[in-house]
């Protein structure tokens, strides 16, 4: 979701562009000076990868509610996905989806009041790369996002029985596991190109369908919280169904779109769920990286939200000075 507090300034005050200046004969205080001389200055690196937040104890106090909001969030999915596949139902892929819809929502109108309601490595990094928030937050939130996703493991792991741990990986995402075959153990699931593919483009998809509203200020306004919340859970849920739907192969847990829950029950467990982990990583941050290109190559009236001095190309352009006077 959106950065959580503080006014967004316009590009043109962002870059020390043109401001209309009062005539040289009008007396000014040295104070107004100051400020004015504060405003135009432009952004330094530092500014731009808002390392002063490294140290702020209020983003780190915001950064709690990432950490338990993913550590719930863990707890609960993985739960879903055990329940699910133990109900006598024909279609578990289904109420695992729809239930998992309803835990997305709940769990980002929780947290987006104290952090900007991310819970996921995903929403984070595609937030710092138009400029939502800087790479100092986005570091902040996905290292208690981990931290979260190893609490919410390590939940589950103590109330579960080690005969569920064992037969659904603690609910982790897996590409393949091994089963009893005629001829000895034998490995099921899915190929990794496959399992790559399928994280792009969902990823993709989710971001370009929901978390797009969070970004655009004019439709959040006019959706609203609760609406835009409803409709990032609504396609989590979605592309987790399509996701094991397309693929009907056991051993495959669906498609992840978010790292951190991946790697909590990796660390708990350990053992194959390492196996292809990097997908889960890999495949998420290509999307995101496409995602922000699809930003930027969009006519800039498009895109509601006015200019972010901690935007990607603006870091670049602070670490690599280029066509600057000097």
């Amino acid at each position: 979701m959106a950065e959580n507090g503080g006014v967004v300034m316009d590009e043109e005050s962002l870059e020390g562009g043109s401001r209309i200046q009062p005539f040289s004969s009008t007396p000014m205080s040295d104070q107004w000076k100051l400020e004015e001389a504060k405003k135009q200055k432009p952004f330094s690196l530092s500014d731009r990868l808002g390392l002063e937040e490294l140290f702020s104890v209020q983003v780190w106090r915001a950064s709690i509610a990432e950490l338990l909001g993913t550590a719930l969030l863990v707890f609960l999915l993985d739960t879903i996905v055990i329940s699910s596949y133990e109900t006598e139902t024909k279609t578990p892929n289904l109420v695992m989806s729809i239930f998992i819809s309803f835990t997305i929502t709940i769990l980002l109108l929780a947290a987006f009041p104290v952090s900007g309601g991310h819970i996921n490595p995903v929403i984070t990094f595609s937030a710092a790369l138009i400029g939502r928030i800087s790479l100092s937050r986005a570091f902040i939130y996905i290292l208690t996002q981990c931290g979260g996703a190893v609490l919410g493991a390590l939940a589950l792991k103590t109330v579960v029985s080690s005969t569920i741990e064992e037969t659904f990986s603690l609910g982790g995402c897996t590409l393949t596991v091994i089963t009893p075959g005629p001829n000895g153990p034998i490995s099921i699931g899915i190929q990794t190109s496959q399992a790559l593919w399928l994280e792009i483009l969902c990823t993709f998809a989710f971001l370009f369908a929901s978390v797009w509203m969070a970004f655009d200020e004019r439709q959040a306004k006019a959706l609203g919280l609760v609406v835009v919340c409803s409709i990032i859970g609504i396609v989590v849920g979605l592309m987790v169904f399509v996701s094991t739907t397309v693929t009907a192969t056991k051993g495959y847990a669906g498609v992840g779109m978010n790292p951190a829950r991946c790697i909590g029950p990796a660390i708990i467990r350990g053992g194959h769920l390492w196996n292809g982990h990097w997908v889960f990583w890999a495949g998420p941050t290509i999307a995101c990286v496409a995602f922000y290109m699809y930003v930027k190559i969009i006519p800039i009236d498009h895109f509601h939200a006015r200019g972010y001095k901690h935007d990607f190309m603006n870091v670049l352009k602070a670490l690599v000075p280029l066509g600057r006077d000097h």
